[in-house]
């Protein structure tokens, strides 16, 4: 049996079948991810929350002679280096959209803060439009030079050089279908690899892409791609729901068997840094009601689990924030997005009726800190607009939110 059979048949062990049931978790998943004032439970702590594209995240630079809020179509090269990309919906319940927006569509910023659509990249469905469940899921490389998305034309992964121009597909057809209602793209330093998974568990494999090499490996499904070596061979996941839990796989590309995979569960529920510049340990907000910040931090060992430090954080606003960990800027410093949290009503009965159709969240301002793990204290670095954490994507492996 090949090493992908023998993966894939460890993965449909664990992960459920597909049937009404797991539909309704795909359901649950979207509504999950725009509807903050819904969340009645821990595990949503981090939902809406914005991002502005105007102020960046880097200091300015001069700004190309176009018209202000003028939005175009990404060039083919010659685009700067990137401070974030954030998602587009354009019916929020309350407020406006953003001019010229596109249903579903990314928006790429660079550090001058000039914004383009990346009209390439297939946009993703609504589900509370009726127009069903599709994650088009975007990544930035640490150094903001690269991006990675979905391409419409192609029907699997590109990675684009901003610069170059340069667009490198994945050697495999990935169906629309198996995108699932919430993905996740990790893209490499170099460029080189990328890595992709979705919730909830399917069938459809995850996997890791070699663009270069022009190979493809599987991944468990369910996890959320935190941290990849730069030659590929180890990879960290993270998974905070139902239970908190890591899991580290190496050796996958010099075996043709699965090589080494260890997998701790957590004693306690958290929500998860990138990988840290020591590609050996997390940091980590513990889970404890919604509309709390939830604690301070701890620095976990990324294979056992084990608590190494727990982190009295100053400088972040207290309770009635969610957060949620993002990119490392240096080795000691850690992006915290922040954005005020309103506390849910009475949760309504499971069996009240739910509307079939409602507008998207509206537009939420979010404020990124940086977070310096080594003495807890935090400064202020930029603020967003976006309609929730799951539609803003920063430079670097993503956290498991």
């Amino acid at each position: 049996m090949t090493w992908l059979k023998e993966t894939l048949h460890e993965v449909a062990d664990d992960a459920p079948r597909v049937d009404l049931a797991e539909r309704t978790i795909v359901i649950h998943e979207r509504r999950r991810r725009t509807v903050v004032s819904l969340a009645a439970a821990a595990l949503v702590v981090v939902t809406g929350l914005g991002a502005t594209a105007a102020v960046r995240l880097l200091p300015a630079e001069p700004d190309p002679a176009t018209a202000p809020g003028t939005v175009t179509d990404l060039p083919a090269r010659g685009v700067s280096p990137l401070s974030h990309a954030y998602r587009t919906f354009c019916r929020p319940d309350k407020g406006e959209a953003p001019e010229g927006c596109r249903e579903g569509g990314w928006r790429v910023v660079t550090r001058s803060g000039r914004t383009y659509h990346v009209a390439q990249a297939l946009p993703s469905l609504n589900a509370y439009r009726g127009t069903g469940l599709r994650d088009s899921p975007l990544a930035i490389s640490q150094d903001g030079r690269k991006i990675a998305y979905y391409g419409a034309r192609e029907s699997t992964f590109v990675v684009h050089d901003l610069a170059s121009g340069k667009r490198r597909a994945a050697p495999n057809k990935i169906p629309q279908a198996w995108l699932g209602s919430v993905s996740h793209l990790l893209l490499s330093a170099d460029g080189r690899f990328l890595a992709f998974t979705k919730n909830p568990e399917l069938k459809d494999p995850a996997m890791l892409v070699d663009m270069r090499e022009r190979m493809v490996r599987s991944l468990p499904n369910g996890w959320n791609p935190i941290g990849l070596s730069p030659d590929g061979e180890t990879i960290t996941l993270a998974r905070y729901a139902p239970s908190a839990r890591l899991r580290t796989m190496s050796r996958l590309w010099t075996t043709s068997t699965a090589g080494n995979a260890t997998s701790v569960k957590l004693p306690r529920n958290y929500l998860f840094s990138p990988l840290a510049p020591d590609g050996e340990s997390v940091v980590a907000v513990p889970v404890e009601e919604a509309c709390t910040r939830g604690g301070d931090l701890v620095r976990l060992d990324a294979r056992t689990g084990k608590v190494l430090r727990k982190i009295a954080v100053r400088g972040l606003p207290g309770a009635g924030h969610h957060i949620s960990l993002r990119t490392w800027r240096t080795a000691d410093e850690v992006t915290a997005l922040v954005m005020p949290a309103t506390c849910p009503p009475v949760p309504a009965r499971v069996d009240a009726p739910r509307p079939e159709e409602r507008n998207d969240p509206p537009y939420r301002t979010m404020t990124a800190y940086a977070v310096d793990v080594r003495t807890g204290q935090a400064r202020k670095v930029a603020t967003y607009t976006a309609q929730d954490f799951f539609e803003i994507v920063l430079p670097g492996p993503p956290g498991a939110f």
